[in-house]
């Protein structure tokens, strides 16, 4: 017999054997069952032969470790029947140890399911199932706030559009849907709590999304928002810029491109004189961009309205002044807000948006990066369910007391009922963007 190296405290060590990349652990159990768990008589059993079964373990000193336990089955002299005594340390169904189980569930938000397996020798496919019902745990232990502004945006994430849900008033991720479609985001919806509390909805111009919203949450006021709708004005003269390559030399066209940056930016930002002199050298040789220019310079403008009835007058004057030969140009900003009219301009009585999102694009081109290998359900619950990246509020509740007395608030309860009981709780907001994108800025995500 050999001294418990195993540090399980239900078995003895009979012998181990050591290779170059394994540990390999004969042990048996300590203590034979009281009684028998199909009748219940109480040591009316005897023994009935063995069988040897192996269990994985934690790894140790950089080596897989598998567990032989000579596993004695019984028979009840009562009732007859056969059974094989109970492993409390082990998953019988796996054939791993439970702190394996514990140290996989970690593991497995950090790592590959492949690159665990292989650490511990396992199958892949039983580190996935393990992930997938640590997360299902995950997910019942979790309850987000439902949000009184929801965000509703879009991420390109492991070669898939991936819907965001967020809350926009505490810049926290709510969760990430596999997919964007109508149904996928009705189905998430309805299963909100206090759904009612949603009173408004930031959201990109995507008519799954409209549908979804006014079929789950009617009340809720949809506000599109303002970086979706002035990236179109970018896009336009993007397309302007792009049309006069034609016209100038294969020198010309690399400079203008890397001048595109001067195009994008407003006019008030370009504090570099260099920039403002490149933007005059290209508005005055195309006058047609610089006309495009002072166009995207004027829709921006629209946005710094202080009421709903400046920015329409604003928006009308613009397109007045819009010239034919630049219709085509524009067309899909004004076709845009033509369809979406009432929700874009919904914006200037309720000033919110999602622009936090779009800060995370490196986060998802990082995420897209260390994700090669991973399952998209490792990355969402990484994101959502690790406990440094959330955005906590504490409060007190008598949670004890709640079956017998309900939702009373606790100065009504009964004074025995609230002796003992009170606790602490939390409201969970959902991921922080700013500490995941800082976590990846820093590299420990």
């Amino acid at each position: 017999m050999l001294p418990n190296i195993l540090n399980i405290p239900n078995f003895i060590t009979l012998n181990m054997e050591e290779s170059k990349d394994d540990y390999r652990f004969l042990v048996e159990t300590i203590s034979s069952p009281s009684h028998c768990p199909k009748c219940g008589a109480i040591a009316n059993l005897y023994k009935h032969g063995q069988k040897q079964q192996l269990f994985f373990d934690l790894p140790m000193h950089a080596k897989r470790v598998g567990i032989y336990v000579k596993r004695q089955r019984y028979k009840c002299r009562e009732c007859n029947e056969t059974f094989l005594e109970n492993l409390p340390d082990m998953d019988a169904k796996r054939s791993i140890t439970n702190r394996l189980i514990d140290w996989i569930q970690e593991a497995s938000l950090e790592r590959t399911f492949t690159s665990v397996a292989d650490e511990i020798g396992v199958d892949e496919k039983t580190v996935r199932n393990i992930f997938n019902d640590y997360v299902a745990e995950l997910e019942l232990q979790t309850d987000f706030r439902t949000p009184k502004w929801l965000g509703i945006d879009e991420v390109y994430l492991l070669k898939n559009y991936r819907c965001v849900i967020t809350d926009v008033e505490n810049k926290s991720v709510i969760d990430i849907l596999r997919k964007r479609n109508k149904d996928t985001v009705i189905s998430y919806l309805s299963k909100l709590q206090d759904i009612d509390k949603i009173e408004l909805v930031a959201m990109d111009m995507w008519n799954p999304y409209k549908i979804a919203i006014n079929t789950v949450i009617p009340t809720a006021k949809i506000v599109i928002d303002k970086f979706h709708v002035v990236k179109l004005a970018n896009e336009a003269l993007e397309k302007i810029r792009k049309a006069n390559r034609q016209n100038v030399s294969a020198k010309e066209r690399r400079q203008l491109m890397r001048d595109r940056y001067v195009l994008l930016t407003r006019r008030k930002d370009l504090n570099d004189f260099d920039d403002q002199i490149k933007l005059q050298v290209w508005t005055d040789k195309f006058p047609l961009l610089g006309q495009a220019y002072e166009l995207k310079e004027q829709f921006f403008d629209i946005y710094e309205a202080e009421s709903i009835k400046e920015a329409y007058k604003l928006y009308q004057n613009w397109l007045s002044n819009v010239p034919k030969e630049l219709m085509p140009y524009f067309g899909d900003l004004i076709k845009s807000i033509n369809n979406w009219e009432e929700e874009i301009f919904n914006y200037f009585n309720s000033p919110i948006t999602n622009a936090y999102t779009e800060s995370l694009n490196r986060l998802i081109k990082t995420m897209n990066h260390v994700g090669r290998g991973y399952s998209f359900e490792a990355l969402r619950a990484k994101i959502l369910f690790t406990q440094g990246y959330r955005k906590v509020k504490k409060k007190k509740k008598f949670k004890e007391v709640e079956v017998t007395f309900g939702k009373m608030l606790p100065d009504q309860l009964p004074n025995w009922a609230k002796t003992g009981y009170e606790w602490v709780y939390e409201e969970i907001y959902g991921a922080d963007f700013s500490t995941l994108i800082r976590a990846m800025e820093e590299g420990s995500f």
